[in-house]
């Protein structure tokens, strides 16, 4: 058996300085990995990014900025209801510069999603599965 939790989102992919338009976003938490929430952006039917996010970091970026490096959070008013940024840093460009994404998702969901992963992992609780770990370390020699 796979305990998981899984999350179908939609979110708002900023473009240029204001204009957003919507993408499909999938959230994923394994207890096998039970540090991690993995999510996949999709528009179209296309995989735009996939992302291995720390959860804990994730549950704090609803409540404060956080991170440092390719992946940020923080918490933002959008009138009627809060949302979480979410800044992604990649590869570097051919000009120089670095790949750069801005996602904004309702808090309330992304809160929703993370108190399900807590009822099945509570924070403090997490403990690696080392054998699935080292079955996929040899695995990849």
């Amino acid at each position: 058996m796979k305990p998981s939790v899984h999350k179908t989102l939609v979110m708002q992919l900023r473009t240029g300085a204001t204009d957003r338009f919507p993408v499909l976003a999938r959230l994923n938490y394994d207890a096998r990995d039970p540090y991690a929430v993995t999510v996949m952006f999709s528009h179209d039917g296309r995989v735009l990014a996939r992302w291995r996010l720390d959860r804990e970091m994730l549950r704090t970026g609803l409540r404060r900025p956080v991170g440092a490096g390719d992946v940020r959070f923080r918490p933002v008013s959008a009138g009627r209801w809060e949302e979480l940024r979410m800044e992604f840093f990649g590869d570097a460009r051919p000009d120089g510069g670095c790949r750069h994404a801005v996602v904004f998702a309702r808090a309330s969901a992304v809160e929703s999603f993370l108190s399900r992963t807590h009822d099945m992992v509570a924070p403090g609780r997490e403990r690696p599965y080392v054998d699935d770990f080292l079955a996929e370390v040899f695995a990849e020699s």
